[in-house]
């Protein structure tokens, strides 16, 4: 596994996107786009692409926060640092952000990449919904996405195969929104929804005080049979 930092081409090609590229050791045709947290590109989003590439994927985390605050690194367990991120979160639009993962998936293709799936973690998420609503990407993964019950209505542009990792204690999706989410979700042939019953936001971080093993290593197993066979 060989890790870089690079610059991909915006859709326009008026600027460029900060990115952390995975390589596997031998050539893949099988590529995945690791979509940030609020956190930035941080040690922890860094180690999800590394093992996807040792998985033998061609994986990317680019820097979603590129226009206002590139290259920034948060720890959600530092308080100033974590309201810093909400502060972000707050000017993210994230119109942009599925334009972001558009242009990741056109440059994996210029790699040689053939098959590509997104997945992303809270902000990241609710961007793996949308890339699975307003791109071609071959299948999309979410955890605790937020604000995906506001944007229900592109549902029905879900053309590929969509997997959501919802935590029933999230502070930041409560109950109701849950439930719209199920209810328009769950009767959708490409959508796969899974609960994970008194777990909060965060869980399958990598690293730090959100992280709960036991539901990170379910999850993070249903996500690797999700795109071996998805994208195989």
């Amino acid at each position: 596994m060989a890790a870089t930092n690079t610059q991909i081409p915006t859709l326009d090609g008026a600027g460029t996107i900060p990115a952390y590229v995975a390589r596997p050791d031998a050539d893949s045709a099988r590529a995945i786009i690791v979509i940030p947290e609020i956190f930035g590109v941080n040690e922890g989003i860094r180690k999800k692409c590394d093992d996807w590439a040792a998985e033998g994927y061609l994986a990317i985390a680019p820097d979603i926060f590129w226009r206002f605050a590139p290259g920034v690194e948060l720890s959600p367990d530092i308080e100033a640092e974590f309201q810093q991120a909400l502060d972000y979160f707050g000017q993210y639009n994230a119109d942009d952000g599925v334009q972001d993962i558009e242009a990741a998936i056109h440059w994996l293709r210029s790699q040689g990449a053939e098959k590509i799936g997104c997945v992303g973690f809270c902000l990241g998420g609710r961007l793996a919904y949308m890339a699975a609503t307003r791109t071609d990407i071959d299948a999309s993964v979410g955890y605790y996405g937020v604000m995906i019950d506001q944007m229900l209505n592109e549902s029905h542009a879900i053309a590929n195969p969509l997997m959501l990792h919802i935590p029933t204690e999230d502070h930041f999706v409560d109950h109701a929104a849950q439930k719209k989410v199920h209810d328009a979700l769950d009767p959708h042939p490409k959508v796969t929804l899974h609960d994970y019953p008194g777990l909060d936001h965060g869980f399958a971080a990598t690293m730090g005080n959100r992280r709960n093993e036991e539901g990170a290593q379910l999850a993070d197993g249903r996500t690797r049979a999700f795109f071996a066979e998805r994208l195989a």
